[in-house]
């Protein structure tokens, strides 16, 4: 990667940092990406609003179809913890995903296509809200209205040693949702309970349901992890008339996820009617499962040789969610990782910090496969 060109994006890393923003407000984070790519490249520019695309076409047309790159732009609900000059300047909000380093990547890209003749038209997308699920599935639809044939992303990892590549063929991380299930029955004096009705027998006993539908022997890798309980307001005077459980349900496949959710939806009614309760649910943060494509992950493969980069392949799943799989569906594509440092600080916690010795690696590796797919003019690839 061009020198002058790793330290505008390591740069712009650290203003994205400053700016973090939650999902489904990444307005400053947005405008400061978009004016990075119009003063800086030769991409157009498009603005969706929350999100925006930009592309670069060949200067004869080809009929080829589009080759898209996604990065995502959200942060985190966790205060900053760490003294460095470019922490967050929102309080209770920080990139404690690296979505600063994946977006400063993709406009790594544009910079070192900016000059370059292409033979097939290149997009990328910078998506909203990847935290919650919810950017993927909106962006997603770009697929289909520039009929891009294949797209590709990356994710930093920890764990691994730094600059690796890390792929994982067919699944690489699983369909999850956050599931809200709420008993609703009626208060009474602490001393005459027998007079209202306490959700909280009924609460205890969908938890321990959830335990035992979990170790059934048919189950795959599937998740309910319970992640908030309340039964009433704790007032020693008081016997419950409301009550809670919050749980994000995570599985190898959607259908196996969804299935789960209806046998935990049927037992909490069922517990509904035998105390009288009325029951109602709530499901958000959607995610599907992620499979890259063969032919995709194997050209990823081949970048990284090309490159002279070590591959690792994941046994496991990682159990993280994410929303590139609404891409997927569409088109081919592939997401690969890129290892921070066996001992670097995990993702999602407060001593995590963006890696910004990989960002010439993730602009090469995303450089290479454009070349491989054939987007180059004159790439040995094409």
């Amino acid at each position: 990667m061009k020198e002058e060109n790793l330290e505008k994006i390591t740069g712009l890393r650290h203003d994205l940092h400053r700016l973090a923003e939650l999902s489904m407000h990444e307005s400053l984070t947005k405008r400061r990406l978009m004016q990075f790519i119009r003063e800086n490249t030769d991409f157009t520019v498009q603005d969706c609003g929350l999100w925006f695309w930009c592309r670069k076409d060949p200067e004869e047309e080809t009929g080829e179809a589009p080759v898209a790159f996604r990065a995502d732009m959200d942060a985190l609900p966790i205060d900053e913890q760490l003294d460095i000059p470019y922490a967050s300047a929102t309080p209770g909000v920080s990139h404690k995903c690296g979505h600063d380093g994946h977006s400063a990547v993709l406009a790594g890209l544009a910079l070192e296509l900016t000059g370059v003749k292409l033979r097939r038209p290149v997009v990328l997308i910078f998506q909203h809200a990847e935290e919650i699920g919810a950017g993927g599935k909106v962006c997603a639809q770009l697929i289909s209205d520039l009929q891009i044939g294949a797209i590709y992303a990356f994710h930093n990892l920890s764990g691994y040693p730094e600059g690796t590549v890390i792929l994982r063929k067919g699944l690489t991380q699983p369909a999850s949702k956050g599931l809200t299930v709420h008993f609703a029955g009626a208060q009474s004096h602490a001393s005459y309970p027998e007079q209202g009705k306490n959700p909280a027998w009924a609460v205890a006993d969908l938890i321990a349901d959830i335990r035992e539908l979990l170790v059934m022997p048919h189950r795959r890798m599937t998740l309910a992890t319970i992640v908030g309980v309340k039964v009433g307001t704790g007032d020693f005077g008081v016997s419950a008339g409301e009550g809670s459980i919050r749980m994000t349900l995570r599985s190898e496949s959607e259908s196996e996820m969804n299935g789960l959710e209806r046998e935990i939806r049927s037992r909490a009614r069922q517990l509904g009617n035998r105390d009288g309760l009325d029951v109602s649910f709530t499901s958000v943060d959607e995610f599907p499962e992620t499979r890259n494509d063969d032919t995709a992950l194997a050209l990823v493969a081949g970048c990284a040789g090309h490159l002279g980069l070590p591959v690792i392949y994941m046994k496991e799943i990682w159990r993280a969610s994410e929303d590139f799989g609404w891409y997927l569906k569409r088109c081919p594509g592939a997401i690969f990782y890129l290892g921070n440092g066996v001992g670097y600080p995990p993702l999602h916690t407060g001593a995590y910090d963006f890696n910004d010795r990989i960002l010439p690696t993730a602009v090469g590796m995303m450089k290479e496969i454009a070349g491989e797919s054939g987007c180059l003019a004159g790439s040995v690839y094409g």
